[in-house]
Formats: structure tokens, sequence, C-alpha cells
């Protein structure tokens, strides 16, 4: 309730009511006539920081109109709040004015340009400490290279493998369907071949580390950050990025194209029992076929990939790890903010390869 001279205050003052408050102070603000204003805090149930911050700022507001503002009938722990606010320069926590779709692109854009400057900043430092680390071999962390290879590569092998033999066995069911209607059922195996070593066996299993692999390193990144471990390794001379982010890149350099390798075998395999089953394409006439019209390169321009992949889905994945802050919520938005990147980022990535090796003829 209020009048030109008085605001009496009642209810629930928190950050969960003030939005409607705010706009009532405003007005009041705007209108109050009196010099000598008085703000009746007697009726107020429960005033948490942001209650009090609303508070604040409307005095903060009627004193630059050149109106005297006076509190009264605030409990003490209350009043303790508010004297506390005037040593503290705190920002508005609630904005009740409307944004256009330009602010929005020109603030998504800023946004988005300084956490590319920042992710490039991150690449460099991690650039100068393998530098430094191949230089020093002795500051290479078995232990932990070791333990990434494990978690990252080896027990991503069921996955991976049901994945591709599934995957396999999709695409020579569907282009076998049409091929029988001409005759050339053979040609199953170039189609099976071809696809998967050259595009999906590398996309489909960076996907699937990139969701799996990428979103651990950002749990387990984010949630020492919030922990305050980095801090603490920072403060005993350890450097986070040798011992959290090198091995982890390492590790799934060296696994990611291994489980590429495994992806063609078992897709592969996928593509012959299909063959076998629908097309009548038996085992030997199908690996015969395969030799023919599979070459190195094509096993290479697949496998090839797969490492520049692997540092694309580890580095986005330790990066927003050390970006979380605050609570486990942020470390939950950090990692579904690094899957998508990280997808988003290989598939980019893989669509730039087709292109090159277009240009020169791979």
């Amino acid at each position: 309730m209020q009048n030109d001279d008085q605001c009496t205050c009642q209810g629930v003052w928190t950050l969960d009511t003030i939005a409607p408050l705010e706009k009532i102070l405003r007005h009041f603000s705007q209108h109050a006539s009196q010099e000598k204003i008085t703000v009746d805090g007697s009726g107020i149930i429960r005033l948490d920081s942001a209650g009090a911050w609303l508070l604040h700022r409307t005095r903060m507001d009627l004193e630059a109109r050149g109106r005297q503002v006076q509190w009264q009938g605030f409990s003490a722990a209350q009043q303790t709040l508010l004297d506390n606010l005037k040593n503290y320069d705190i920002a508005p926590v609630v904005s009740s004015v409307s944004t256009g779709v330009c602010t929005d692109v020109g603030y998504h854009t800023v946004a988005l340009g300084r956490e590319v400057v920042s992710f490039l900043a991150f690449l460099g430092e991690n650039t100068a400490v393998a530098l430094r680390i191949l230089i020093q071999p002795s500051r290479i962390r078995w232990r932990e290279v070791m333990s990434n290879v494990y978690h990252s590569g080896v027990t991503a092998l069921p996955i991976v493998g049901l994945m591709s033999f599934l995957i396999g066995v999709v695409i020579a069911y569907q282009g076998g369907v049409q091929l029988k209607l001409y005759g050339a059922n053979i040609l199953v195996a170039d189609l099976v071949g071809i696809t998967l070593l050259r595009e999906l066996a590398p996309l489909l299993t960076a996907i699937i580390i990139a969701g799996r692999s990428g979103s651990a390193y950002t749990a387990q990144i984010g949630t020492m950050v919030v922990t305050e471990e980095v801090d603490a390794l920072r403060t005993i001379g350890i450097s986070p990025l040798e011992l959290l982010v090198f091995p982890k890149v390492m590790a799934l350099v060296v696994m990611l194209p291994l489980l590429t390798a495994y992806a063609d075998v078992m897709g592969i395999l996928g593509g012959m029992v299909i063959a076998f089953l629908t097309l009548e394409v038996g085992f030997a006439e199908f690996l015969d076929r395969l030799q023919q019209t599979v070459t190195i390169t094509t096993y290479l321009v697949g496998v090839g990939k797969a490492p520049v992949f692997a540092v694309i889905i580890a580095l986005v994945g330790c990066y927003h790890g050390f970006q979380a802050s605050g609570s486990a919520d942020s470390v939950g938005q950090k990692v579904t903010t690094s899957v998508v990147q990280a997808i988003f980022l290989v598939i980019v990535s893989d669509a730039v390869f087709a292109i090159l090796f277009g240009w020169v003829g791979i």
C-alpha cells in the first residue's frame, strides 16, 4: 500500500516475488511528491537479499529525485541487511525492460565473440603446454594417460561395436532393397564399404565419444572447479592443463582412430550378415568385392580424420569444464553445452574435410 509520503510493505519480499513488486515501487518512486517519505516494513513476513536490494534501489531512486527516505518498522535483521547494501554496488537482478530482436541478436553475437576468443586463448595455452611436454617427455603423466585410455577407449568398445554393427545392417538392408531390383546384389559391398570406412564410421564414433567421454571430461573438471580443487592444484604448483587436459587429449588422440578402425570392422560385419541373409551374397564374395572396390586411401581418409575429431572433443569438453562456476547446476549446463558444441564442431570439420578431399581429388 502506498500514498504520496508513505510506502507500506507487506508479505513476502524474496527473489520469487519481486518482479511485480518492482513495478509497484518504480511507479511509487516516479510519482511521489512529498519531500519526506517513510518506507514501513512492519508488514514484511520474509525478506531476502533480492527484496532488500529492491528496497535499497528504490531509496536510491527517491534520493536521486531530492526526496528524504526513512526506514520504519523493519526488524533488526532486516535493518542490518538493508544497511549492509550501502557498502556494495549490486547489479540489478530483475529487468522489466523488454528488449527487441536486434538487441538480443547483438547480445548473443557479443557473447559468442567473447566465447570464441576465450576458447582460442584456452587452445593457445594448451598448445604451449603440449610443446613444453614434447620437449620434456618426462613431464607426461602416464598414469593419467592410461586411465583415460581405459575409460575413454576400452570401455567404449561395446557401444561403438554395437552401433557400427547396426549401422552396417541398416545400410546393407536399405541399399540392398534397391540393388536387388536391378540384380546388382554384389554392389552392396561397395555401398557398405565406402560409406562406412570413409564417412559414417569415423563420424558416428566421434559423436558417441563426444556424448560419452566429452561430457565426462566436462563433469569431472567442472566439479573440481566448483569444489576449488583446481585452485588447490595451482596453489601447490601443479598445472591443471598438464594434469587434467593433456592426458585426456593424448589418450583420445590414440584411442579414437583405433575405435574408428574397430567400427569399420563391425560395420562391415553387419553388412556381410545382411548381404548373406537377404541378398544371397556369401561372405567370400562380399570380401572379394570389398577388396576390389575399397582402396587403402578410402580407409586412411576415414581413420585420418579421427585424431582431429579427438582433439576437438577433448578440448571442448575440458574448456567447458573450466568455465563452470558456482554450483552443480552450472556443471550440468556446461556438460550440455560441451556435448552440443563438440558434436557440432565434429560435423563441421567433417564437412570441411569432405570439401578439401574433393578439391585434391581424394
